[in-house]
């Protein structure tokens, strides 16, 4: 017997929800339009489009993006006003730096986050809409950006206050998702250590002397729920953001919730393929494990209900408890393959108890945090370029063919191409984008010819409109059709030759129909052929990025956590932007292997903050001080020969590891090891001559990156390999 498709409560929880945010969008749509007609608005569907543009299911992300759209329409409009009376009289220079200005919005555009990066967006998308309608009549320029602002407040005010009062705010609930993501995560460190407890004991049984095991040596949904994990802790780092603008309480903790969200993610990440394990230990490093199994069982118990977040003292202690089992566990047990595995798990304690204390706090904890946005700037100059191009190549087809309706054709230019430069790819994102729009086209045809003139008062034109715009709308939040429904919606607003009263002219809808087919050509021509994506050279770009910060991490001295948690934020950031790079990329690199080495890299960052802790918390001799600072000064050449740098700090981790040496040195010395390891691990992802970093044509450009990387020659580019 077929089972309804709603019979499961997770899908019908997204059809209500859908359902809910349809309703509340035809009902800001009708309330706009109608105040935008008694209000005698020069274009009453500008607020209709407004409503398109900040409707989201989250108020506080709704209201936010309303907040900076504001404040965009408002520097868009000024700019406009100041560019029409300072080139009035002489359109090739308003042309020219109008598409500066573009291009500056774009690049703005993509360096901002969540619901800011809509102030550029709208700076840029109201200087067109100011100017265009008065290019030929410079004097109105005033009442056109006064009509402009006003159609905007209109449309932002009854969304807000539409979804304000029809939609339940509740703090708990961001806050149970808080609790249930430590929870998961402290799950999935659970598959991690049962699994390579497992493995461990299996190949001491076996007394198999083999090669670290990868992710692909353990359980495979155990790699996939890291990604998964991740990709949680970036949807609710989100929803923590929208929260903070109309909750209190949400604000009040907002740091604090920020600092733990970051310190999870890079929890999950310090769960690498590359933990260093000596294969002679195989059987005690099985039974750290299995110790480790038993805390984090407790943990999981612990933090069952989300309850847990109003008093974490039983969280904390335990975890404090554990810490202090396993320093009494490294006392007895001084074999370094043992105080490798220990001072890992020792360290994902204290991260764990670090984040408790940042989730459960009502008041802010780290005085001094700020993090930090990492700027791709790369892909910031293309898209840039990209506005600047279309822009101007848009302004002289107007100028030079004095179409009527060139207006209008540079308007979709750009307000797409600043759309776009929100999006991670831009370029990826403007064929569904334009595709979306040119399906307005045939809608917008459908409803002038046969609905438009059936219309004889408001409530028919409310569902009218209602009625087209519905599957965009339903379908404006698909992972799937998202962008697509995004044009459609958007665009059939601007089609839709609605005034108070409705004058129709076949003419002038011909002409705004070919305008938005032929802009839609020259977006994809622009941004896929013209400046098409370079997603290798991106990840590579990245890649040596995320290095780079390592030899600045090596040579800083400052040990505090508040510069730890601000550098591993940012390297996470270019982890996400490197897997979606990857993701993209058509040709053969194994992206695993990939993200796997770049979470091994933040391990490294841990271990040269832990070492520098070390050596600050103990008196240690000016001999051994020296050799440490050796060790970690040669982490700054690591682009040059990771495989030198390695024998250089195995030399120095060697010469602390002896029975005399105190516990604080034979622990600097199990950083020092665990830093080798993951170094000869992947050498070809530290190298500046990296299988990623060659092109695809070289033949060692697809070695793994377990594989020494072949120096290259200063001539021709010939390889020869390392000695």
């Amino acid at each position: 017997m077929r089972m309804s498709p709603f019979a499961n409560d997770a899908q019908w929880n997204e059809f209500t929800g859908k359902a809910a945010f349809t309703a509340r969008t035809l009902l800001s749509i009708g309330i706009a339009l109608f105040l935008s007609f008694c209000f005698q608005l020069q274009s009453p569907m500008s607020s209709v489009t407004t409503v398109m543009i900040v409707a989201n299911p989250t108020v506080g992300a709704l209201i936010a993006k309303s907040v900076w759209r504001v404040i965009g329409t408002f520097t868009g409009a000024v700019i406009g006003v100041a560019l029409m009376a300072a080139f009035s009289q002489a359109p090739l220079l308003y042309f020219m730096t109008l598409s500066l200005v573009v291009g500056l919005t774009c690049m703005v555009a993509t360096f901002l986050r969540f619901f800011r990066a809509y102030a550029a967006v709208l700076t840029g998308y109201t200087i067109m809409i100011v100017t265009s309608s008065t290019f030929y009549n410079p004097d109105g320029i005033f009442l056109s950006a006064m009509s402009r602002l006003s159609a905007v407040t209109v449309g932002i005010v009854v969304t807000s206050m539409v979804f304000m009062v029809t939609s339940p705010r509740r703090s708990s609930h961001i806050l149970s998702q808080v609790a249930a993501l430590f929870h998961a995560t402290v799950e999935h460190a659970l598959e991690f250590h049962s699994a390579r407890g497992n493995l461990d004991q299996d190949m001491s049984d076996a007394s198999q002397n083999i090669d670290q095991p990868t992710f692909r040596g353990l359980p495979q949904p155990l790699y996939d729920g890291r990604e998964k994990l991740l990709a949680r802790i970036a949807s609710i780092s989100g929803g923590v953001e929208y929260a903070a603008t109309d909750d209190m309480e949400i604000r009040a903790r907002v740091e604090n919730l920020r600092a733990g969200l970051s310190g999870l993610a890079g929890l999950v990440a310090a769960y690498h393929p590359f933990w260093y394990n000596d294969t002679a230990a195989y059987a005690a490093s099985a039974s750290l494990h299995n110790k480790m199994l038993r805390i984090l069982d407790d943990i999981a118990a612990l933090t069952a209900e989300a309850s847990w977040l109003d008093d974490a003292s039983a969280v904390r202690g335990r975890l404090r408890e554990a810490v202090d089992d396993l320093n009494s566990y490294e006392t007895a047990h001084p074999e370094m393959s043992l105080l490798v595995a220990a001072d890992n798990m020792r360290d994902i304690l204290a991260q764990l108890d670090r984040i408790a204390s940042d989730f459960s706090a009502r008041k802010k904890v780290r005085r001094d945090i700020r993090l930090k946005t990492h700027f791709e700037w790369p892909a910031a100059f293309r898209n840039g370029i990209r506005g600047l191009s279309i822009t101007l190549i848009a302004c002289l087809i107007w100028y030079i063919f004095r179409w009527s309706n060139g207006p209008l054709f540079l308007l979709f230019i750009v307000a797409v191409s600043s759309l776009l430069s929100t999006t991670p790819s831009a370029s990826r994102a403007s064929r569904p984008m334009a595709i979306g729009t040119l399906l307005a086209i045939p809608a917008g045809l459908v409803c002038h010819l046969f609905f438009l003139p059936q219309i004889d008062g408001f409530p028919l034109l409310w569902f009218v409109i209602g009625m087209f715009t519905l599957p965009g709308i339903w379908l404006q939040f698909s992972p799937r059709f998202g962008l697509y429904s995004f044009g459609y919606v958007v665009f059939f607003t601007i089609l839709l030759n609605v005034s108070n009263p409705i004058h129709y002219d076949d003419i002038l809808l011909l002409n705004n129909w070919v305008a938005i087919a032929l802009a839609s050509i020259l977006l994809v021509i622009v941004f896929r052929v013209v400046l098409p994506p370079d997603d290798r050279q991106d990840a590579a770009r990245l890649v040596m990025s995320l290095v780079r910060s390592l030899e600045h991490l090596a040579k800083s001295r400052r040990a505090g956590s508040m510069t730890w948690l601000v550098w591993e934020n940012l390297q996470l950031q270019k982890i996400s932007r490197l897997r979606m790079r990857l993701s993209l990329y058509q040709g053969s690199v194994n992206r695993h292997d990939y993200i796997d080495a770049a979470h091994a890299a933040i391990s490294i960052g841990r271990l040269i903050v832990r070492t520098r802790r070390l050596c600050h918390s103990q008196v240690i001799s000016s001999v051994v001080g020296s050799q440490i600072e050796h060790a970690l000064e040669s982490l700054q050449s690591i682009r040059k020969n990771p495989q030198d740098v390695a024998d250089q700090i195995e030399t120095v981790a060697k010469n602390l590891d002896h029975p005399e040496s105190v516990l604080t040195s034979r622990r600097i010395a199990a950083c020092l090891f665990e830093v080798v390891h993951i170094i000869r691990s992947v050498p070809g992802f530290f190298d500046r001559h990296g299988p990623l970093q060659l092109s695809p044509e070289m033949k060692c450009a697809h070695l793994p990156l377990s594989v020494p990387v072949p120096r290259l020659s200063l001539f021709l580019g010939m390889e020869r390999m390392q000695s």
